[in-house]
């Protein structure tokens, strides 16, 4: 008797080789405590720099006089020819980097850097000015620092309300995870900015509670001397210190910081983002068919050690949450519920408990409307406040920890969602850019929900389907080039919600033509430092997206 077999399928061979290859790659920057290190190559930042430079200005200019030579140099050297910069050095230049260091090169060394400043501000000029920047948070910053080399008058500067200390609860609304930067800037305001008799009281009266909130931050952080672990949050809050005299214990601690964390080229980094890379790429993993590999383990491990046990003072949040960093780091609503997701999708019990405490933090920060923001229940702050993104992610996190569909905390999300989606059927973002990404991420939560013929989901599948490019792929959704990141997302969101393997193979074939030598895939910066104002890659997101895309695709043909 002859058994007749049918010929393998090249495509499979060539999407398995695909996913191993990719994960061999990925594992590559895994370090043996289970992150997955990408900062090499990933945290030079001008803001930090611009940061670092100000704060050793006003707090230690002669002590410091070298590390100030050294970053106004690594500024001058990362110029863009249009004269602009970027956030990050070798990127299109951006207006608020632009603005903040042509006025810190003024402040700290006027006449070596003439030409770098005079090019930067003909950058903005041709820009359009501080006013045409699209977020008014960012346009503050920037009038800070016109405002300390004398572009602006001192009474033309908006007043930082440091009376609003005395009320917790309206200063986290109003500030958010900003708490500290503006407090300090209030603090100098106090002592540099004309203010009335009645506005001086008002000072005088907030300011030992605008101490004590940035106090909190810096001991809950170890007192090692920096804020968020980040030169610019850590440049503001000293600059701000240091001009208003105040602290010179928490002044002193920030300079000898900034002295040992100077790269030798003269750069000042953004912060390590140790669990960000690392959720990203245990995520895509474990959906390409990882999951039980033993090297995951000490990622599942790393998490557990990372959640905090610790009520975050300054923002009022409880204990139970994740931030992007270490075991101090600041709360974060979008690192939460990612890791949670992972630690859910690998095997064993050691992290039930690390569960159940994140369950119960993403219970209590959801806002009574509904959503979720970045660490403040019921903040409105821009880059803070609610986010269909952010909101979607805690919800896939309570869904992914065994908390139904029509629980309470679901449905009020969902309905929140449903009124966020835009005419057009899609989503915002703050932390990714426009639309892809955040319209896919909805369509899979409210697939997993049981909810993908509902209206609202399935608006985000047309609209999801339009913003396909010609070759499969997709970029934001309005013109822009395909990434790897947001032809990933879209291929899983449509996946998750039932759509054939056939109607998303080209988008496939897109990604597997992608890859790099060694089985990598590149990254682009779609990423939201501030949103339409400054972007970053994170590669661990890039890879690991590109293997939850291939593996779901994988399991579906099969």
């Amino acid at each position: 008797m002859t058994t007749v077999q049918a010929d393998p399928d090249p495509f499979t061979d060539v999407l398995d080789e695909a996913i191993r290859e990719g994960a061999e790659a990925l594992f590559l920057a895994q370090r043996a405590d289970g992150v997955f290190d990408y900062s090499e190559d990933n945290l030079t930042s001008t803001l930090g720099t611009v940061g670092a430079l100000s704060a050793l200005h006003y707090a230690d200019p002669e002590g410091s006089a070298d590390l100030i030579a050294a970053g106004a140099g690594w500024l001058r050297r990362t110029q863009n020819a249009d004269g602009g910069w970027a956030m990050v050095p070798g990127l299109s230049s951006e207006a608020g980097p632009t603005a903040v260091s042509s006025a810190v090169l003024h402040l700290v060394d006027p006449v070596g850097s003439s030409a770098s400043v005079a090019a930067g501000q003909r950058w903005m000029t041709d820009f359009g000015g501080l006013d045409a920047i699209p977020h008014p948070e960012v346009v503050s910053w920037c009038r800070q620092y016109y405002g300390f080399v004398g572009w602006l008058a001192p009474e033309e500067m908006r007043r930082f309300p440091l009376e609003v200390a005395l009320l917790p609860g309206l200063y986290r609304r109003l500030f958010d995870l900003r708490v500290p930067m503006a407090f300090a800037l209030g603090l100098a305001q106090a002592r540099h900015k004309p203010l009335t008799r009645f506005q001086q009281v008002l000072a005088r009266l907030g300011e030992p509670n605008a101490l004590k909130a940035i106090r909190q931050v810096y001991e809950h952080e170890g007192s090692t001397g920096a804020w968020c672990e980040n030169a610019w949050v850590t440049g503001l809050v000293c600059t701000g210190l240091a001009r208003a005299e105040l602290a010179p214990d928490m002044v002193e601690a920030a300079v000898k910081w900034f002295r040992r964390t100077m790269d030798p080229d003269g750069w000042w980094q953004t912060g390590p983002l140790d669990a960000a890379w690392t959720m990203y790429a245990a995520r895509g993993l474990a959906e390409a068919g990882y999951a039980d590999d033993p090297r995951l383990a000490a990622s599942a491990g790393l998490f557990v050690r990372l959640q905090q046990h610790r009520p975050f003072l300054a923002f009022g949040c409880p204990p139970g949450y994740w931030g992007w960093a270490g075991t101090e780091g600041w709360p974060s609503t979008l690192e939460t519920s990612e890791i949670l997701s992972v630690l859910c999708r690998l095997p064993g019990e050691g992290q039930a408990g690390a569960v159940e405490r994140g369950v119960d933090w993403l219970t209590r920060l959801q806002d009574t409307r509904g959503s979720w923001g970045l660490c403040v229940r019921n903040t409105k702050v821009a880059n803070s406040g609610p986010c269909p993104m952010t909101t979607v992610q805690a919800v896939d996190a309570l869904l992914d920890a065994g908390v139904p569909a029509d629980d309470r905390r679901v449905r009020r999300a969902l309905r929140w969602l449903a009124k966020a989606q835009l005419p057009d059927g899609a989503f915002e973002s703050v932390w990714y850019r426009h639309h892809t990404m955040a319209t896919a991420a909805v369509l899979e939560t409210f697939s997993k929900a049981g909810l993908a013929d509902d209206g609202t989901a399935r608006r985000a599948r047309a609209w999801l389907e339009s913003a396909r490019l010609s070759d499969g792929s997709w970029g934001d959704g309005h013109g822009a080039p395909a990434t790897v990141e947001e032809t990933g997302w879209a291929i899983s969101g449509l996946l998750a919600s039932g759509a054939g393997p056939a109607s998303v193979r080209p988008g496939v074939d897109w990604l597997l033509a992608r890859r790099t030598p060694g089985g990598g895939w590149p990254a682009e910066s779609v990423h939201e430092y501030v949103r339409y104002v400054s972007r970053y890659s994170n590669p661990a997101f890039t890879q690991g997206m590109a293997l939850r895309a291939l593996g779901r695709y994988r399991d579906a043909v099969r």
